[in-house]
């Protein structure tokens, strides 16, 4: 997890920038699951973001190419 995280975000709501006019921030999460849970995850975080309009949810899809 990464605290500490400024964004001003795509469509409506704060900028999080930790600044005196803007001073909240983000947190965010980075994970690697197996392809055959991408699917299933990002459905699931779609409906989280629908259903809670302000939680500024924003999910990507990385192909990570190799890993140890």
């Amino acid at each position: 997890m990464f605290e500490q995280v400024m964004g001003a975000g795509t469509k409506t709501g704060d900028p999080h920038l930790g600044s005196h006019a803007w001073p909240t921030m983000n947190s965010s999460i980075l994970t690697i699951v197996p392809d055959e849970r991408v699917d299933t995850l990002m459905e699931r975080l779609h409906e989280l973001d629908v259903n809670n309009e302000m939680l500024g949810l924003r999910a990507f899809v990385w192909n990570v190419e190799r890993d140890i």
